[in-house]
């Protein structure tokens, strides 16, 4: 997969933690095959957060021999609610505080959950200050222009864009333009056309890459030169 990733011609890739079992994997994955790695609790996970996750994040950081490059995936869930919506607002903040004392980017996930997502944002967030992303948006142009404008996030940008009922989510990246946008996979799901059904892997990126650079009339070189770089600035690669 690592080999197909850098014939298709990506040069980076940060993988994702989720809780802190896997947010271990993640940083043992990086050591081994020099990647990057975050460390987070997924809103789906937070039921089983521990109670200092400062503390527990500290450890991690402590040991890890590869670069952690940002605190996530975090955030609010509400079409599964795997745990309860005020544990996840509990856990979303102690991360927010956390990725501040530590000057570390955040990592994302919003699902059903916009209002008071961006409520906790505006009681916590300092745009002037910090560094985010929602990863893998799905949203509207209001929700985009809500995240970009007002928060100074960016909007991480997959498979999804090449799907037919995506017509949304087009508007939304037509609306903010190439800016503001990372590419990135979610792997292992939400693979683009034509490998919508497969595993997602990084080499797909190449086609969310293509959707981009057809929907905004630049080059598939312009948008991966340009989001690479967006890329590179907010987890500080360079």
């Amino acid at each position: 997969m690592l080999a197909r990733a850098r014939a298709a011609g990506v040069g980076r890739i940060v993988t994702i933690g989720t809780d802190l079992a896997d947010s271990e994997r993640a940083v043992r994955t990086a050591e081994r095959f020099g990647l990057y790695a975050t460390i987070g609790i997924h809103p789906h996970e937070a039921k089983d957060a521990p109670a200092d996750i400062a503390a527990a994040f500290d450890e991690l950081r402590g040991a890890a021999q590869a670069p952690i490059v940002a605190i996530g995936e975090t955030g609010l869930d509400y079409h599964y609610n795997h745990s309860p919506a005020e544990v996840q607002r509990r856990v979303l903040r102690a991360q927010i505080a956390y990725a501040s004392a530590a000057a570390l980017p955040v990592v994302f996930h919003q699902r059903e959950a916009f209002d008071d997502f961006v409520a906790i944002l505006r009681e916590l967030w300092d745009r002037t200050a910090m560094r985010g992303i929602v990863h893998c948006f799905t949203g509207d142009a209001a929700q985009a222009t809500t995240f970009v404008e007002e928060f100074g996030l960016l909007l991480g940008i997959g498979g999804v864009l090449t799907f037919k009922t995506a017509a949304g989510l087009r508007d939304a990246v037509r609306t903010v333009g190439l800016a503001p946008i990372v590419l990135e996979t979610d792997c292992p799901y939400l693979a683009p056309v034509p490998y919508r059904g497969k595993r997602n892997e990084p080499a797909f990126m190449v086609e969310s890459a293509n959707a981009v650079a057809q929907l905004l009339d630049r080059s598939p070189d312009d948008v991966a030169g340009t989001t690479t770089a967006t890329a590179r600035r907010l987890f500080a690669l360079e």
